[in-house]
């Protein structure tokens, strides 16, 4: 039966390490409820402590169940006695004048001894209570000892010289005979660190418990982008909002950068799509780019662009329009040339920003709240009101451009082309121009454009716009019809379909290659209007560019892009693209122009130094060295096979054209010369020699058109070639 009683504090015993090593402690507790002891030792410079079973402090200590010897002396079984010469007591306030009490906390015995073992013994000099027992001090390595009173020795720890308060109070009550010392009392700094460092962990665990109860009820914590939807709205949390609003003014810019932001659409929200867009003020945009490490921890990219104007979610198309397009209607009143362009990625919502809002599905769009709509409405306010004396008539035109190609949107799709007169001028050949009086006619005629619209279905959209759309409203004399002035509105197509190059569609190649070859040109025109006078403009490296010609030519042209971006984070990579590209064209960066960024390149010394290239090529070579990051050597000529495609292609049509005419008169010739045949005494020398110069000639249209055919055939086999090594070399 094990006597608790016999454990007291202060006594030393022996203890097993868990590597098996036996060594003495000091019992610092007693906790007879659990039937166990607290013990400390010192080692390797620090005091260590551990909580240890009594049975197990019995087993190896068996002396604590004998009793006390006369005396009141409790000698420790596996600790030899001290020889009285060797030995030197120190009793009731005897200190020891050379070395600190042997107790727990730092430097306890001998200093910088570790591997001595401590023993205590009672005084045979009387019989003292518990409180009272004067141990003696040994060290079995043979160094010096030295021992203390136990009731009257100053606290063990010390820290710079000083003793802690709570052991100080300890030694006071230890004075006391016959008042037992709690075992709380007497923890060493050891064990209360380990206390404090459990409690840290407790109370960490509690708050991480008390986190993710709160996060189940914001978020879904099934979504695996849940985290980074936290993260946003951690962020945005500490931003100061200032959104446009109808009562800011308007600033005139010669070339005005927008950018619009569209809310989640109902197949976003189906899939719990995170909105990775900020639009904190009229300027700035914010785009949270989800990133991921190496080992799987997730972070946000938070990337800052700033622009002329920036439309959050809630901005209405009356308010885009008042901001971008509306300042553009008073130029061409002056005899300007405007344009407004819509540019961003399919879905992003630039027919719905430039043709108006879809109700109840995608054939039902109210065009008066549509940007075309908006402008022509002021437009004839204007005509009406400030400039009615000014003797002009309004016309409009809508046509588009598919894979290099011009149709009429208002002739049954006629295909148009595009050719330049005497003078430079580039003319659209066919082009209808419809006479309007209200803003009722120009809703008639974008409704029946969009409806005749080159469109597919794309992975964002099931109708889908492959085209650039040019609705142009043309203010002219009525006297002498002279062009007046003109302003151009375009609905761009998506610019995720300019990476299609290397599909295995050759229409969807095609289409890449124009969207993607008419959006550089359009950009470094754009960029030209803010150089100095006579800049060279690659216009004609896309038919886009080059029927916009004279918009780009003047002081008084003026022009505005408005860069409609999606917010879902599946789109992200898109909405960067199409926020670098509208950076590229203004370069406004976060606080002002940024430094560093590369200068301005004169295409004009370019140009004279291209030699015999064709006016296309020329004008695609100069837009790779304004743009040498974004078109590399197989991409150039990969457009130049295209661009000798589409010119080879509208020969072959012009000349099969040609040849169904002139067959037409070779008919009739044919017929007539037969005819002679049927006379009793014709010419048969004659007969045979018209013949066959009538053969000659047909021979040589056909030989000609079937060489220009049998060349057109290399060059589509060339580009499926060029096409598979692009594509090869993008997945190295």
């Amino acid at each position: 039966m094990m006597d608790m009683s016999r454990m007291k504090i202060g006594i030393n015993v022996d203890i097993q390490r868990t590597d098996g090593r036996i060594h003495s402690a000091v019992i610092s507790g007693v906790n007879p409820e659990a039937k166990s002891v607290t013990v400390e030792w010192f080692e390797r410079g620090e005091t260590k402590g551990k909580e240890i079973e009594a049975e197990a402090i019995f087993s190896l200590n068996p002396h604590l169940g004998e009793g006390s010897k006369p005396g009141g002396r409790e000698t420790h079984s596996s600790q030899s006695q001290l020889n009285d010469d060797d030995d030197e007591e120190y009793t009731n306030g005897s200190v020891s004048p050379t070395e600190p009490p042997p107790l727990a906390g730092k430097g306890r015995g001998k200093k910088g001894g570790s591997g001595g073992t401590v023993s205590y013994r009672s005084s045979n000099r009387g019989t003292v209570s518990n409180a009272q027992e004067t141990p003696r001090f040994s060290n079995r390595a043979g160094s010096a000892r030295s021992r203390q009173s136990y009731a009257t020795r100053p606290p063990a720890t010390q820290q710079n010289g000083q003793a802690s308060n709570g052991q100080a109070e300890v030694a006071e009550v230890a004075k006391k005979p016959g008042i037992p010392v709690p075992a709380d009392r007497r923890k060493s700094n050891c064990v209360k660190e380990v206390e404090r460092i459990e409690q840290r962990r407790k109370e960490r665990r509690d708050k991480q418990v008390a986190i993710k109860e709160q996060q189940d009820v914001e978020y879904d914590t099934g979504d695996p982008n849940w985290q980074f939807a936290a993260m946003i709205k951690e962020f945005r949390a500490h931003l100061e909002y200032r959104p446009l609003t109808s009562s800011d003014p308007i600033v005139n810019h010669q070339i005005s950068v927008c950018v619009r932001c569209r809310p989640l659409n109902k197949k976003e929200c189906a899939k719990k799509e995170v909105n990775v867009l900020t639009v904190p003020n009229k300027e700035n945009v914010i785009v949270h780019e989800p990133k991921t490490k190496v080992d799987l921890t997730k972070y946000l990219e938070n990337q800052n662009f700033r622009f002329d104007y920036a439309f959050d979610e809630n901005a209405t198309n009356e308010i885009v329009y008042r901001y971008t397009a509306k300042p553009l209607v008073d130029c061409i009143f002056e005899s300007g040339m405007a344009t407004c362009f819509a540019y961003g990625q399919t879905g992003s919502g630039k027919t719905h920003t430039m043709g108006g809002e879809f109700t109840g599905g995608r054939g039902q769009q109210e065009c008066a709240k549509g940007i075309y709509c908006l402008a022509a409405r002021d437009v004839f306010k204007l005509l009406h009101t400030k400039f009615k004396k000014a003797d002009l008539v309004v016309g409009s035109s809508f046509f588009e451009i598919y894979s290099g190609k011009v149709f009429d949107l208002l002739n049954k799709k006629q295909k148009l082309r595009v050719l330049e007169d005497h003078k430079g001028q580039v003319q659209i050949v066919g082009l209808k121009e419809e006479v309007i009086t209200s803003a009722d006619d120009v809703l008639r005629l974008v409704a029946h454009g969009n409806n005749v619209r080159t469109s597919g279905v794309t992975s964002a959209n099931q109708h889908s716009s492959r085209s650039h759309a040019v609705f142009q409203i043309i203010l002219r004399k009525k006297s002498t019809s002279k062009l007046h002035g003109k302003f151009s509105l375009i609905d761009l197509a998506g610019n995720e379909r300019g990476k299609d190059t290397n599909s295995s569609d050759r229409q969807t190649r095609m289409e890449g290659a124009e969207i993607n070859k008419s959006l550089l040109a359009l950009k470094e025109c754009i960029r030209a209007l803010g150089r100095k006078a006579g800049a060279y403009l690659p216009f004609r490296a896309s038919k886009l560019t080059q029927v916009l010609r004279d918009s780009f030519i003047g002081d008084k042209s003026r022009t505005c892009m408005i860069s409609m971006i999606s917010p879902g984070m599946g789109c992200c990579e898109h909405t960067l693209n199409t926020l670098r590209y509208a950076d590229r064209v203004k370069e406004l960066g976060p606080g002002g122009r940024v430094e560093g960024k590369p200068a301005e390149i004169d295409l004009s010394d370019n140009y004279n130094n291209m030699g015999a290239m064709s006016p296309q090529n020329s004008a695609l070579a100069l837009l790779k060295t304004a743009n040498q990051d974004e078109v590399t050597d197989e991409m150039m000529t990969f457009h130049e096979k295209v661009n000798h495609m589409q010119e080879l292609e509208e020969e072959i049509i012009d000349d099969h054209k040609s040849l169904i005419d002139s067959s037409q008169k070779w008919l009739t010739e044919q017929k007539k010369l037969l005819k002679q045949s049927d006379e009793v005494d014709y010419d048969v020398e004659a007969y045979a020699k018209q013949l066959d110069s009538l053969l000659g000639k047909k021979i040589d249209e056909l030989v000609l058109l079937r060489e220009k055919v049998t060349n057109f055939r290399k060059d589509i086999q060339e580009e499926e070639t060029l096409s598979k090594n692009m594509k090869a070399g993008k997945k190295k």
